[in-house]
Order: C-alpha cells, then sequence, then structure tokens
C-alpha cells in the first residue's frame, strides 16, 4: 500500500468514529425529547438513573423508586402535570439526614438520591394535599 492509501484509511476512519461520537452524543437528548413529548406525565421519562425499584402511588401522583449500586433515587410525579403545584419527595436511609425536593413544580419534584447502601430507606412524596408515606423499606 503506498503511502497515501494509508492516509485516505486513517481519515475515513477518524471520520466515522467522529460521526458516531457525535451521534451518540445527541440521541440520548433526542430520545428523552421524543419520549417525553408521546408519553403522559405519569410515565415521565425519569430523571433517576438505574432499575426501578417500586412505585408508590396516592390520590395526586406517585413516587417512581430507583436503585443502582447502592445508591436510591426517587422522583415524585403528579398525575396532572402542567400547572404549577405544591410537590415534594425525600429519600432518608437508616441512620442518615433525608434528601429532600420542595417546592412549586409543574413537571415533578426530585430526582433526590441517597447512598443507602444495604440499609433500610424511608421514602415520603406529596403533590398538594395528597401524599405517600413508605416506612422502613428495603429496595
Amino acid at each position: 500500500m503506498s503511502g497515501g492509501s494509508v492516509r485516505r484509511r486513517v481519515a475515513l476512519g477518524l471520520a466515522v468514529l467522529t460521526a458516531s461520537g457525535m451521534l451518540s452524543l445527541a440521541s440520548p437528548a433526542a430520545a428523552e425529547a421524543a419520549s417525553a413529548a408521546s408519553t403522559s406525565a405519569s410515565s415521565e421519562v425519569s430523571a433517576c438513573s438505574g432499575r426501578k425499584a417500586r412505585t408508590l402511588t396516592f390520590s395526586t401522583g406517585v413516587v417512581n423508586i430507583y436503585r443502582r449500586n447502592g445508591y436510591v433515587c426517587a422522583v415524585t410525579v403528579p398525575k396532572r402535570a402542567g400547572a404549577r403545584q405544591w410537590m415534594s419527595v425525600s429519600v432518608r436511609a437508616r441512620g442518615g439526614r433525608p434528601v429532600v425536593d420542595e417546592g412549586l413544580f409543574s413537571k415533578r419534584a426530585g430526582p433526590v438520591t441517597v447512598h443507602a447502601g444495604r440499609r433500610q430507606v424511608w421514602i415520603k412524596g406529596a403533590v398538594g394535599r395528597g401524599s405517600v408515606s413508605s416506612g422502613w423499606i428495603r429496595c
């Protein structure tokens, strides 16, 4: 092979790697936007990573709980999204302090994440006048 042929192949390889890298960076944002637009508020794309461990339902919303590598993450989602309303979510690992996100939100409260390891957690969520409290649970 001549030197020019090698340079062309290397340039082609770099171009393919660059294009695939750009697509991988752009794809998650495009996929999240598309799926968020096509789903309802209660099945909204979560801001938490990991596997879904539990769902706590209550009259005005749900609390979705996720677990990954010893971390527990929770998000409160209202049944009717859109208008700003009081929401809160709280996660507390046994022996620790609660991590809380509360205020006037239109889509969700959270995510809040704590390192639980193998400890139990207590999760609370509220939307308007409705609320839920898990008690001590293992996810």
